[in-house]
């Protein structure tokens, strides 16, 4: 489909091409919204899924969905009233003990998640936290590495969107748990660099409680014509600020519950 150029000649498919091509050649560049002054958060939706669609003609395949901004601070600050939503793609999963790839990405930084897998099909409008938790089968630790294609991580909230949230990889415990047997508002989790712990949260970080950040997402996806599928991965959005990975530093994350995990720059 031909799209009416925005401003200076900006379309979907141009938006989509700039951002590849800075994932691909590793660099960072301005922001969207600075030269496409149209860029709204529906339009960058648009960009963002026709993204994953070029990522899925390539030959990846989409695993799930991440949540971003559930702070509810966060989301005041930025004229929002649900999580950003965002694509996991098998190509973005970093298996257990193997290192950031930091030669294959720009400026990744990393922060710890609560991660449910999804046993059912869940699908808005309606969606309740009760019943987000009940589609969950399991709830693992887990990790995101963010990798923002804009200079220094600064962006306006279409440009973030666009860009799929910063999508860049992402590690899930071997071992999950039921959700019944979790109070996960007061799951709590400590961020350690090289042993020492820097930061601390709860699940109450999310939203109040991450399957209210589910339940948020997935009624919002609703608006989009998008369910999330039995078997797929959500990562529910970061604990604490995310820190940067640099060769040899050692993250770790220790959960109350869910156990620990480590990531090493390489």
């Amino acid at each position: 489909m031909i799209e009416d150029a925005g401003p200076a000649g900006w379309t979907v498919e141009r938006a989509v091409t700039e951002l590849l091509d800075r994932e691909t050649g590793r660099r960072a560049g301005g922001r969207l919204t600075d030269r496409w002054t149209e860029l709204d958060l529906p339009t960058a939706y648009r960009v963002q899924d026709a993204l994953v669609r070029r990522k899925v003609e390539s030959g990846e395949t989409i695993v799930g969905v991440k949540l971003g901004l559930t702070s509810r601070a966060k989301q005041e600050r930025m004229g929002i009233a649900s999580p950003l939503t965002a694509w996991l793609t098998d190509v973005m999963v970093l298996p257990e003990g193997e290192p950031i790839p930091l030669g294959s990405l720009i400026h990744p930084r990393v922060e710890p998640e609560i991660v449910f897998v999804l046993g059912e099909r869940l699908a808005g409008p309606g969606v309740t936290a009760a019943s987000a938790l009940s589609a969950v089968a399991a709830v693992h630790a887990g990790f995101e590495v963010i990798d923002s294609r804009y200079t220094d991580f600064s962006f306006a909230l279409p440009d973030v969107v666009a860009d799929n949230a910063s999508s860049s990889r992402f590690l899930v415990s071997a071992s999950g748990l039921p959700p019944e047997r979790l109070d996960l508002a007061a799951e709590e989790c400590r961020l350690a660099i090289d042993g020492k712990v820097v930061d601390r949260a709860t699940g109450a970080a999310v939203q109040g409680h991450p399957a209210e950040a589910l339940a948020l997402a997935a009624n919002a996806l609703s608006e989009r014509g998008i369910a999330l599928e039995a078997g797929w991965t959500v990562l529910t959005g970061g604990l604490t600020d995310a820190v940067f990975a640099e060769p040899g530093r050692h993250i770790s994350a220790a959960f109350t519950h869910l156990g620990s995990l480590t990531v090493t720059g390489a």
